[in-house]
């Protein structure tokens, strides 16, 4: 049986664009955080278009995993690359976990926080799942399996190698398909999509990185709680290289 493969992200973390990076290989079939209607339920959390999104889709995450690995297993042709938010892992049974390939995608809070509170002004450490991320990965190695980690940054220094390095993990081979994308939403994308995809919808492959110069200096002491997870989970990320061979 294929093993469904999830990624893990925060927000603001181009995962979107490796979503779009997957769905270019006609051996994957994407899913857009499936988890998010029960995520706005169970959490009460004020979202923009939060209505619709429990409106559109299945709030019972318990079930929508459920099905997804239903799913995979009355079909195997494609194997199913499903996008999460880590923080969206509230009142959920974890089981699921033990029957798909798990990711991790991070971005470094200096980068991120700046552009999260444009859609979450008020947020707080839960809302970057950089917590989460460390405690679900530090749990997954626990029972002896590795989880890859990648890096926003990394990835976008260095979109084939850090690629390569994750497929060959995954064990499918890279293909140069999964470096761009029509500009555009894709059928995929969810309903939120109006409210958070404005510049991948823009794109057509990775954007170069561009280091962010500035940090509202009242986000410090969010960025003081976030700097320790994400560095322990950087650790362990893969890197950038020329070759697209590990460093």
């Amino acid at each position: 049986m294929t093993t469904p493969i999830c990624l893990w992200s925060g927000p603001r973390n181009v995962s979107t664009a490796l979503m779009y990076s997957f769905a270019q290989r006609d051996d994957m079939l994407v899913v857009d955080e499936p988890l998010y209607g029960h995520y706005l339920r169970v959490s009460g959390a004020d979202h923009p278009g939060g209505a619709d999104v429990m409106a559109a889709m299945n709030c019972d995450g318990d079930a929508v995993m459920r099905g997804l690995l239903q799913q995979q297993a009355a079909d195997s042709s494609r194997r199913l690359f499903i996008k999460h938010m880590a923080h969206h892992l509230v009142d959920i049974d974890l089981g699921f976990l033990r029957e798909t390939c798990n990711l991790f995608l991070i971005r470094d809070p200096k980068e991120m926080l700046p552009s999260l509170i444009i859609q979450v002004p008020h947020a707080q450490l839960a809302d970057t799942g950089l917590k989460r991320q460390w405690e679900l990965y530090d749990e997954l190695c626990g029972e002896g399996r590795q989880p890859a980690i990648l890096d926003s940054r990394e990835l976008l220094l260095d979109p084939a190698g850090v690629l390569r390095q994750l497929c060959d993990y995954l064990g499918h081979p890279f293909t140069a398909a999964m470096l761009e994308w029509p500009a555009g939403p894709r059928p995929e994308d969810g309903v939120w999509a109006p409210h958070w995809y404005h510049a991948v919808h823009k794109s057509t492959g990775f954007s170069p990185y561009r280091a962010k110069t500035e940090f509202p200096e009242h986000l410090g002491p969010l960025l003081e709680e976030c700097q320790p997870w994400y560095d322990k989970l950087f650790d362990k990320a893969i890197r950038a290289s020329t070759t697209g061979e590990t460093q």
